[in-house]
């Protein structure tokens, strides 16, 4: 197969550009790096692309080593036609290779194997060959030897029935065409082990949809009650199609001595050995398809999560609330340092309101604290309560917003928690976590296993190293999209820049505890392991504020610094300039990009992208996304009646709608009807995580909790 050739195809990209980013991939290159620094070479691919293209490669370079391995398999059986070959190489997909393989592969002793054995395989020809002139029963009672246990007619008839199943079961093209068939026409249906029992699988009592017509989340939500012994689930194949499809395919001629076994055969070889197997497989490439669609919906909630604007410049409280042990509260200054932690009890079964409160307006008036960051858990509609209470009897201006606490405490409870706030207890690294979210939520976010974040579906029943592995490649992407200060960024953020491993970014941390400051991109290459190739993949991504070159604070790689120093000098500009950020504008002054491109020896793209650069120094991507909303009132379920209109933050995109904070304890949801007038195929096309939007309450549920929302206003 022509690997290069089937990439282009699949992706809709050109093959040179396929070429380029498979040399590129191979030399070692990260995929932030390509997308960023090597334009030229690829044509611009983008990180987005450049996945496929990697995950594609790796299968279709797997597929290319399963082929090699079947074929010397079965050469070395001696069975290896011309044709079988051409079949086996031009096979596009594992499924069809391994059809192709299944008659040569060796078996564990089956019925089929016993009946050959025996000597039966002659008796089996003749009845396959259609041509027998005399009853069955008097050409099989030949083959009677009760050494071989054959003590009857009967006995023969029935071994060779069982290698003629083997042998339809085994053909790949009948398996193929019944897999179409399956596809097509089956359907998929569920029933309830107890139908009297209450669960949340009760839609999926009594189920009946068309396999091609099935969305993923139903599948996974199938698979899940399945696996809690709630569900049977079963593929249901238009089995008589399948039966039509292969009498013609096996009965031949119209023979009274062999067509009546020959249809118990097929019968027999469908049900005993094809259905069972051909279930297996399509229940296995939806749950693949499904996982594949709700990995990709978690990936776009993450990038969305992850790249929230920074809450830059403000002394942040953050408040872990809880009942019992008491609200955990931290101090964060506008760099993350934690000034103060204290515990207070307003909540049950304490109810310290009033101490709660002279402890709050002494830490606001010592610290000028400007904005309060509450966790979302338990305790915290009670909390919200007396923030609010206290925001109005103080004469300072403080706000306070709710933030996610998913994957909180699986942080502060971890080794990197630990290693961070040593002398602290798990609910005070809470609390500092819950203010940092909000400072940078980038930088804070990375330091808890994606998984955790609280922004996927079905995220504990899939296919776990692909689904870190997609997530990982997000916030790697995310990460490289903003890059990160050379002299502040923590080990769990470094090692997320392309071409830094954990080693490499602990080495980093304390080199620059050791040493200082970096001054510059090159002191890097003084960092334990950190060669060459790793600094060529990371220098780009580092940023270094009041350095001693300014080219180091921006997104310009140092392999482009000569270009850049002739640029500036061409245009009449100095790298005071850059540094005094005196070049908005400098675009203008360029009439011919090509032009200039080929004097500074450059391609036109890397120019145009160190002129974006110079324009904005390290501008932050993040700053084009939606701020989030900031409150100073509280709103309860029981305040909210149906044709209210609110303003809500999107917290997770799910296949079939979104859930979107309003300020109540209860996210509410907008089923996808909901979401616009037009038709839409998935939520994504119209909201993302993070989005502030407006909707109106359709219906509140107080007992179960539940929230119905429109966009439709």
């Amino acid at each position: 197969m022509d690997i290069i050739l089937k990439l282009s195809e699949e992706l809709g990209i050109k093959k040179s550009q396929a070429e380029a980013a498979v040399k590129l991939i191979d030399e070692g290159n990260t995929i932030p790096f390509i997308a960023r620094y090597r334009k030229e070479v690829t044509g611009s691919l983008n990180d987005e692309v450049l996945r496929n293209l990697y995950e594609r490669l790796t299968y279709l370079r797997n597929l290319e080593e399963r082929k090699e391995t079947v074929l010397n398999s079965i050469e070395e059986q001696g069975k290896l036609t011309d044709e079988l070959k051409a079949q086996i190489l031009a096979a596009e997909t594992m499924v069809a290779v391994e059809d192709l393989y299944r008659p040569y592969k060796p078996k564990r002793r089956t019925r089929a194997t016993i009946a050959k054995e025996r000597g039966l395989e002659p008796l089996a020809n003749v009845i396959t060959l259609q041509m027998l002139n005399t009853p069955l029963e008097t050409e099989a009672a030949k083959y009677i030897n009760p050494e071989k246990d054959i003590n009857s007619a009967e006995d023969a008839v029935a071994g060779a029935k069982d290698i003629i199943a083997e042998a339809v079961s085994d053909e790949a093209d009948y398996r193929t065409r019944i897999r179409d068939l399956t596809m097509k026409k089956g359907h998929v249906t569920s029933t309830a082990k107890d139908p009297e029992a209450e669960s949340v699988y009760e839609m999926y009592y009594e189920f009946d949809e068309p396999v091609n017509k099935l969305a993923g989340h139903r599948i996974l939500a199938l698979n899940r009650g399945e696996n809690e012994k709630i569900l049977n689930v079963k593929v249901e194949a238009p089995e008589e199609d399948i039966l039509r499809f292969l009498e013609r395919k096996v009965i031949t001629r119209d023979n009274p001595n062999t067509t009546p076994v020959l249809k118990e055969v097929v019968a027999d070889a469908y049900d005993r050995l094809i259905a069972p197997a051909i279930e297996r497989e399509i229940r296995s490439s939806l749950t693949e398809m499904a996982e594949d669609g709700a990995i990709r919906v978690f990936g776009k909630n993450l990038e969305q999560l992850l790249m929230q604007p920074p809450i830059a410049g403000q002394v942040v409280l953050g408040w872990d609330p809880a009942f019992r042990t008491g609200c955990k509260l931290a101090v964060v200054d506008p760099t993350g340092k934690v000034l103060d932690t204290t515990v207070i009890y307003p909540t049950a079964p304490q109810n310290k309101v009033e101490e709660a409160k002279t402890v709050l307006k002494k830490l606001i008036s010592k610290y000028h604290i400007t904005l309060i960051s509450l966790g979302n858990g338990t305790a915290s509609r009670e909390s919200e309560q007396v923030i609010v209470d206290l925001l109005k009897e103080i004469p300072v201006k403080v706000q306070y917003i709710i933030v996610n606490e998913a994957g909180a405490s699986v942080y502060s409870a971890s080794k990197l928690a630990t290693e961070e706030f040593p002398n602290f207890d798990v609910g005070q690294r809470s609390a500092a976590s819950m203010a940092r979210r909000l400072q940078d939520p980038l930088a804070e976010l990375v330091k808890i296993d994606p998984k955790s974040i609280g922004v996927g579906q079905y995220q504990h029943d899939m296919n776990q190293k692909k689904l870190s592995e997609a997530l990982s490649g997000v916030v790697e992407d995310c990460v490289n999209k903003v890059g990160v200060d050379l002299n502040t960024a923590s080990a769990s953020l470094l090692e997320y820049i392309s071409g830094i491993s954990k080693v490499i970014a602990k080495n980093i941390v304390a080199y620059r505890e050791e040493n200082g400051r970096f001054g510059s991109r090159n002191q890097l290459l003084k960092v334990a392991k950190l060669g060459p190739k790793a600094y060529e993949q990371c220098a780009g991504f580092m940023r270094i504020t009041d350095g001693k070159n300014p080219l180091d604070a921006t997104g310009v790689h140092p392999e482009s610094y000569d270009a850049t120093k002739k640029l500036l000098d061409k245009l009449g500009f100095t790298m005071e300039d850059v540094k005094n950020r005196n070049l908005d504008g400098i675009s203008k002054k360029i009439s011919n990009y090509d032009k200039l491109a080929e004097e500074l020896g450059i391609g036109a793209i890397t120019l145009q992208d160190i002129v974006k650069e110079l324009e904005k120094p390290a501008r932050d991507p993040r700053e084009d996304m939606p701020k989030p909303i900031l409150r100073s009132d509280v709103l309860e379920m029981k305040d909210l009646t149906p044709g209210m209109i609110l303003k809500g933050t999107v917290r997770n995109v799910i296949d079939f709608g979104a859930f979107v904070d309003i300020g109540v304890h209860q996210d509410g949801l907008v089923h996808i009807s909901q979401m616009s007038d037009k038709f839409i195929k998935h939520p994504l096309e119209v909201v993302s995580v993070g989005d502030i939007v407006e909707v109106k309450v359709m219906s509140v549920d107080l007992k179960k909790q539940r929230i119905q929302l429109t966009m439709k206003l």
